[in-house]
């Protein structure tokens, strides 16, 4: 994809309705997006039976409960996703999904899934990584919470199991939700480019869009970013999620924000050149020339157009006789 990749995280703001998750592809489409994002797990294999619920998430619900009962009513079983998939082909939006566990990579490999997104969580689970570096597909790894060190191990598994390096991008995150702004350091997004070469993108957890759009301005070629159709809705990450349309405003942003970072060529565009005569000065007469008389700073001046010669030759004008009487004005 030459253009930046956008990502409608719906991630678990399904609720575990099917019928949910799919007017969220439909308004994921809507507002512009190019992929729609779920979540795939069996709480029993992702969590411990006392594994307790984020700080967040207890935040967010209102609730205290262990993270597997809070996990399992939101799993989406193989038919849920065939039925996703359907919907985002139909619509004509690339259909992603986080696995968590690995019985849930074998799954989504079986559906035919052709990226898979690593979520922060899994950058230190060498067995998760090998079993997906082994797939030989197109990798999205997020790396909140980690060290480049971690970043760097990571990445060896993945290549190791025989994922090619170029197959990679690397996401920025933050895991906290909602991200305070003083924590994004978007500046380790370009350290990452630098430090492994690899493509680089941008996960977001902030409020609103300024941050995903600067992301795009220092280089992301991914973003991601949480959505819902009502953040009042119960569950943990509705909160910290955009509504439709201020993805959609996210999306525009986004793409003016793309378009306006050009080729780096500096030159005249197209809309200014235009300009340049209406702007830009000529060396004129400052008052009335006679002929054979010398040009100075005292008979010459620069004013616009910009349609005579140019004042970067005042230089080579100064000291020399004038060929013919001039009128003020009158460019020389």
């Amino acid at each position: 994809m030459d253009r930046v990749m956008i990502i409608a995280e719906a991630g678990v703001n399904h609720n575990g309705s099917v019928a949910l998750a799919e007017k969220m592809i439909d308004a994921a489409v809507e507002a512009g997006a190019d992929a729609v994002k779920f979540q795939t797990f069996r709480a029993q294999k992702l969590v411990t039976a006392e594994a307790r619920m984020a700080a967040y998430q207890k935040r967010n619900t209102g609730k205290e409960e262990s993270q597997y009962a809070m996990l399992k009513r939101l799993e989406l079983d193989r038919e849920a996703h065939e039925r996703l998939m359907r919907r985002c082909e139909e619509r004509g939006v690339i259909f992603m999904s986080t696995p968590f566990d690995l019985e849930s990579i074998d799954m989504l490999a079986d559906l035919g899934l052709e990226i898979f997104k690593i979520g922060s969580g899994e950058l230190t689970n060498l067995p998760y990584l090998r079993k997906i570096g082994a797939l030989k597909r197109r990798v999205i790894l997020s790396t909140g919470m980690g060290t480049l060190g971690e970043v760097e191990a990571a990445l060896e598994v993945l290549t190791t199991a025989g994922t090619p390096r170029s197959a990679v991008t690397l996401l920025h995150a933050n895991t906290m939700y909602p991200t305070p702004f003083e924590d994004v350091n978007l500046r380790a997004m370009q350290t990452l480019a630098c430090a492994f070469g690899c493509a680089v993108g941008y996960s977001d957890h902030t409020p609103g869009i300024e941050v995903p759009v600067a992301a795009v301005a220092l280089g992301a070629r991914i973003i991601e970013k949480h959505f819902t159709l009502d953040k009042r809705m119960a569950g943990p990450d509705h909160k910290a999620s955009l509504e439709p349309d201020e993805l959609s405003a996210m999306v525009r942003a986004v793409r003016r924000v793309e378009r306006a970072l050009g080729d780096g060529i500096k030159r005249p565009t197209a809309s200014e050149k235009p300009n340049i005569p209406a702007a830009r000065k000529s060396i004129v007469a400052a008052r009335d020339i006679a002929e054979g008389e010398v040009l100075s700073e005292e008979n010459l001046t620069t004013k616009r157009p910009g349609t005579g010669m140019s004042p970067m030759r005042w230089d080579e004008i100064i000291g020399t006789k004038a060929l013919r009487a001039y009128r003020k004005d009158e460019p020389i």
